[in-house]
């Protein structure tokens, strides 16, 4: 299985929850797969999909918010998973999809194919700590603290098309949505 497939997996538990998607191509596939005015794509900006998934869940508590993020962007910034835990927002489930690589810059290895990205979580103190096939995706996006999973995948990217929407417009229309 490769990350698009993942995706595929993860929006057919996505009603009308907030979506922040990783920049490059995670954001490129979910848009082929799923573009919705409640998807806000990332662009240009690594390893800052959980701290907007943050922000937006914090200012908008009655709203759920799913971050698909990387394994590679979450390596980048690690103090997000301090954070988040920190805050511990109800309505924020926090989406890792561990493809071992950094794929939106040529599939170079990273550090997670030496680590389990679950325990790290769970040694932050996540207690909501999953595999994805582990749980109930749906179930999961409604309970009642910060939840943090992790879809394993192997490496690569699809033949996704560029977003040929600008960062202006992602913003502005992902603003009206919500």
């Amino acid at each position: 299985m490769v990350r698009r497939e993942a995706i595929v997996d993860i929006m057919r538990c996505i009603d009308d929850e907030l979506v922040v998607c990783n920049i490059g191509f995670p954001s490129r596939e979910l848009y082929d797969i799923e573009d919705r005015k409640r998807n806000f794509y990332m662009i240009g900006s690594m390893g800052l999909a959980s701290s907007i998934g943050l922000g937006l869940a914090l200012a908008k508590p009655d709203e759920d918010v799913v971050v698909i993020d990387g394994d590679g962007s979450l390596l980048m910034n690690m103090g997000s998973l301090v954070t988040v835990f920190a805050n511990n927002p109800k309505n924020l489930t926090w989406i890792v999809i561990d493809n071992g690589a950094y794929g939106s810059t040529g599939n170079q290895d990273t550090y997670a194919q030496v680590l389990d990205l679950v325990d790290v979580a769970r040694g932050v103190g996540f207690e909501n700590s999953y595999r994805f096939e582990e749980v109930d995706l749906k179930e999961i996006i409604k309970s009642d603290d910060a939840s943090f999973i992790v879809y394993e995948t192997g490496p690569g990217n699809s033949k996704a098309p560029i977003i040929d929407l600008d960062p202006v417009e992602i913003r502005d229309r992902f603003m009206d949505a919500i």
